[in-house]
């Protein structure tokens, strides 16, 4: 990950839309001071991070590190998520459902998409056997789709 590329952070975008949306899924947006630690994040500021119900982030938190985190949450059942501190999971399907549902849910927040979410993946370096995670969603994500469906969440 390099946290010098120009991808969209919190403070890019109105966060009140990023709190909506995460609301919608049962999860609270908690806003955390610049320069000040982020409780739950897995690589350490300015990624997200998860506890409970709650996704944390600053202002300098890139978009895509919080729909990740938020979307971990999302696709684990209720009595799951009241359990996650940090690590939301080691399961490949979760993380690709995870994956797949963060792009999905781009589309919900005005002024980011799932064209430039994919973008900002491929610069903060997220990587996929197909070379891009635009490749990877359009034409090797099938059973991250089905995974998500089976459990009657977005696809897209």
């Amino acid at each position: 990950m390099d946290e010098g590329v120009g991808v969209l952070r919190l403070g890019d975008i109105a966060p009140g839309d990023a709190a909506a949306l995460l609301a919608r899924h049962g999860l609270e947006l908690v806003a955390v001071d610049d320069g000040a630690p982020i409780p739950g994040s897995y690589w350490g500021a300015p990624e997200a991070g998860i506890i409970g119900t709650r996704v944390y982030a600053r202002a300098d938190t890139p978009v895509h590190s919080l729909l990740h985190e938020a979307c971990h949450l999302i696709v684990l059942p209720p009595e799951r998520r009241a359990l996650v501190h940090t690590d939301a999971t080691d399961s490949v399907p979760e993380e690709d459902a995870t994956c797949y549902l963060q792009i999905v849910l781009a589309d919900d927040l005005p002024g980011v998409g799932r064209a430039r979410l994919m973008a900002d993946m491929d610069a903060w370096g997220y990587t996929f056997r197909l070379g891009s995670t635009r490749a990877w969603f359009e034409h090797d994500a099938g059973d991250a789709r089905a995974w998500l469906a089976e459990r009657g969440l977005p696809t897209g």
